[in-house]
């Protein structure tokens, strides 16, 4: 389904994180991460292509935002996995970017992802 593509996991809590890659690796995908932070996400991204992204809204420095709004910059579709909601600035800034709220089945994050992923092409 994913035929190879970067999918880049921001998640801190790790067994989220793992069930989020196994499903991408599950779908031919490959991983870009597991990422803990905002800072060291905000580096993978400048260093490689990403072609879509998992995104918890509140990492272990901060929230999502300036990560957020740096991939949807560049167009690559994103989609939220989250406990709390989106952060207000990243709401104000794309109320049409997707949130799924945990708890929920990895595969209906990924499949929200594919479907953007698809309408981007």
């Amino acid at each position: 389904m994913l035929d190879g593509l970067p999918i880049l996991i921001v998640e801190d809590q790790p067994l989220i994180a793992l069930e989020l890659c196994e499903i991408v690796e599950n779908f031919d995908g490959r991983v870009v991460g597991p990422i803990a932070t905002v800072a060291e996400a905000l580096v993978r991204v400048d260093q490689e292509h990403i072609a879509g992204a998992i995104l918890d809204a509140n990492l272990r420095d901060r929230d999502v935002t300036p990560l957020a709004l740096r991939l949807i910059e560049r167009g690559t579709p994103v989609v939220i996995y989250t406990g709390t909601g989106l952060p207000d600035e990243l709401a104000r800034a794309h109320p049409e970017l997707p949130m799924i709220l945990k708890p929920a089945r990895v595969i209906t994050v990924l499949a929200v992802l594919v479907d953007r992923i698809r309408g981007s092409d």
